[in-house]
């Protein structure tokens, strides 16, 4: 589950995270707290919860399938 949780994050930081206006207006967007931004960029030991994978997944428009599709899982 940590490895996943590693990859998620990772994919979430590198390629909508960073290219979003800033924290705060991904977090607008994606209906997460802003301090749920920095720790998914930040901090390695973060475990997403199902419940905001769902909301970023949500805001994107995509199922959670087809984002662990996009991880490889």
């Amino acid at each position: 589950m940590d490895k996943l949780s590693k990859s998620i994050c990772s994919y979430i930081a590198q390629n909508w995270i960073e290219e979003s206006k800033s924290q705060r207006s991904f977090a607008l967007d994606h209906a997460i707290d802003e301090k749920t931004v920095r720790r998914i960029k930040s901090d390695p030991d973060y475990i997403i919860s199902l419940v905001t994978l769902k909301k970023i997944c949500d805001a994107r428009n995509i199922r959670l399938s087809e984002f662990l599709e996009l991880l490889g899982y």
